[in-house]
């Protein structure tokens, strides 16, 4: 039985730390975050007995997407959270290090883990728009907040310059935001697969665009998350107990590790879900005058929209209050 080759890639906006494990034994690398030099180095390691594991950073991650697409090697990318918890207790930081643990985590783990698959371009494009429309909607909060200090430099005599400098950054931002959002919309409409699958989501009652678009990138088109209780753990609509042994710490409770963004569009989903006339609110309304908590109650239906996203993809039929869906 050959011996599997175990990679661990710490990786920088620069730069990539790279730990090459086997037999017990590992090198490090550095080398640049370019395609060419990431495709000069996994020359030799293109082997399915290589395995490759790198941490989730984003746009940084990019280059590497590219350049190991097309290679034999299996490919994991961790999640930041599930990595540090994972270690257990460390002391000391750095690149070098990170990219040892990495290794080490990958070969103890990558057997439980679920190997990553290259998006298509059109998912690969939604996910960068997305990242781009968010930031925008955060500076421009950050604007509108800054407003109301303006009123406390009256007597330096700038209220009225910064205020209006604020106003038309605000108003550039609004343009930008909706000028992403229509590429967004043309970028389903020119993909069959997507736009099928918009039309579908979006029959849910209190699912909108934005969620939509959301769920689409976060899923990858329902081949990363094709499980609708893998999804309501990930974004983090479901209760879990607390005990050990005959100790009951509390109720259950929903955990805090979860995507906080998706989680506010379910909510925001939810409660929009409710004032329309479907079996949502009918849910809603009987389980709290049955003296249900009320946020306990908005959490059920988050859940409950997540399951019915993922039936409509399953059954490929747009929503019907008349379905028995659970």
């Amino acid at each position: 039985m050959e011996t599997k080759t175990f990679i661990g890639i710490d990786i920088s906006s620069a730069t990539l730390d790279i730990c090459v494990s086997r037999n017990g034994e590992s090198k490090s690398f550095i080398i640049g975050n370019e395609a060419k030099e990431v495709t000069r180095f996994f020359r030799k390691y293109n082997s399915k007995k290589v395995i490759v594991g790198m941490e989730n950073t984003g746009r940084h991650n990019w280059v590497l997407y590219e350049a190991l697409a097309g290679l034999r090697c299996a490919v994991y990318v961790i999640a930041p959270l599930h990595l540090k918890k994972s270690l257990g207790l460390v002391r000391g930081k750095n690149d070098k290090i990170d990219a040892v643990r990495i290794a080490a985590f990958i070969e103890s783990n990558y057997t439980k883990l679920t190997i990553w698959k290259p998006a298509s371009k059109a998912i690969q494009k939604l996910k960068v728009l997305l990242t781009e429309r968010n930031r925008r909607i955060k500076i421009r909060k950050q604007m509108q907040v800054a407003q109301h200090d303006y009123s406390k430099m009256k007597k330096l005599g700038l209220e009225k310059p910064l205020l209006a400098l604020s106003k038309k950054l605000i108003t550039d931002f609004n343009n930008q935001i909706t000028n992403i959002e229509k590429q967004i919309q043309q970028l389903i409409e020119q993909d069959e697969s997507l736009k099928q699958q918009a039309e579908l989501i979006q029959s849910v009652p209190g699912v909108g665009k934005v969620l939509c678009w959301t769920i689409l990138a976060k899923t990858q088109g329902f081949t990363l998350i094709d499980d609708p209780r893998k999804m309501a753990c990930y974004s983090g609509v479901v209760p879990f107990a607390e005990r050990s042994g005959t100790s009951i710490r509390g109720r259950y409770k929903v955990s805090v590790y979860a995507d906080k963004s998706l989680k506010s569009l379910l909510h925001l989903s939810s409660m929009s879900a409710i004032r329309l006339n479907n079996d949502l609110r009918v849910y809603y309304q009987r389980k709290v005058l049955e003296g249900k908590n009320k946020m306990s109650v908005l959490n059920a239906v988050r859940n409950k929209i997540i399951h019915r996203i993922y039936a409509v993809i399953k059954n490929q039929t747009p929503y019907s209050n008349s379905l028995v869906l659970s």
